[in-house]
């Protein structure tokens, strides 16, 4: 559990992290960018001596790792601004609720695990979308509660890229990572590939002279990166910890995430929660416990 509980902090630190940024004049893009180096020296430094880091071309995951890199940061950007303009909880409730797209590619395309869904399931996935769509709403000063325009396609955004690249992780691990020694190795690739595409955009911004490197960004890429890398690899060893049950730790780390986020946000930023983003909260958690009930149900009579 305390592998668990580490991941779950670790990522709304995450959060925190992008929305503390414009306080203390962070370049959000430039602090993203530089963090995956961050990530993977962190990662490599807890590469067991008997295993060296090596990219091998001819395997087929190495492309898609590095692909995957390439989706991260998409992802991570699109996070980060939409956690600056519509808050820390609409985006922590995205990110978490995205777990909708793996779960049903899992269900209908790679049917793994021979696992079918009943009516609470299938209530569980409607409901996850639409807790989604309740976060987003915000009250601007002196008008009605009302969707702030284009803003609000943010959260859908982190919706989308999570649920993908979540999506193909499964994937991978599916048909192409045959042991759990590989995972390392696999993570670091991944970031390889975020930090090619993250210093090419880089490169290309600032030669249109939209870029200036500061030194606060680079303290806010380590602040970012350490927590980033930790964030998954602690998830990775609580589902070791859980004997790879992930139908049990990935719905109690996304509910711990989601309250956790929202606890954050009123405490330290006084974040106020309407009454639809209250109730968008409450479905996000009945939402995951009827997806993954059965499981759940399981493994406290074992």
């Amino acid at each position: 559990m305390l592998f668990l509980c580490l991941s779950i902090l670790l990522s709304v630190v995450l959060l925190l992290n992008f929305r503390l940024f414009p306080r203390y004049q962070v370049n959000t893009f430039q602090a993203i960018v530089f963090n995956y180096p961050v990530c993977f020296l962190t990662g490599f430094l807890l590469l067991p001596r008997n295993q060296p880091f090596a990219i091998d071309f001819f395997q087929t995951w190495t492309w898609l790792a590095l692909g995957l890199g390439v989706g991260f940061i998409i992802t991570f950007i699109l996070s980060g601004i939409s956690t600056q303009r519509m808050g820390i909880t609409a985006t922590s409730l995205a990110n978490n609720m995205s777990l909708v797209v793996p779960v049903c590619f899992s269900l209908f395309v790679f049917q793994a695990g021979g696992k079918t869904f009943n009516a609470l399931n299938y209530m569980g996935l409607v409901l996850a979308v639409v807790a989604v769509g309740l976060s987003t709403f915000r009250k601007e000063e002196g008008q009605t509660v009302r969707a702030l325009g284009w803003n609000t396609l943010l959260p859908v955004g982190v919706f989308l890229m999570y649920g993908a690249t979540n999506t193909m992780i499964n994937y991978m691990n599916i048909h192409y990572i045959s042991s759990d020694d590989k995972t390392l190795q696999v993570t670091l690739t991944m970031v390889l590939g975020a930090i090619a595409a993250g210093l090419a955009m880089l490169a290309f911004r600032a030669i249109q002279g939209k870029e200036e490197l500061k030194r606060q960004n680079l303290v806010g890429a380590i602040t970012l990166g350490v927590p980033n890398f930790l964030s998954f690899y602690t998830l990775i060893l609580a589902l070791s910890q859980f004997g790879g049950n992930g139908a049990f730790v990935y719905p109690l780390y996304n509910i711990g995430v989601i309250l956790v986020a929202a606890l954050s946000a009123t405490v330290f930023f006084k974040e106020k929660l309407l009454a639809v983003n209250q109730i968008g909260l409450a479905l996000a958690v009945l939402a995951i416990g009827l997806i993954s009930w059965q499981e759940l149900a399981q493994w406290i009579t074992r």
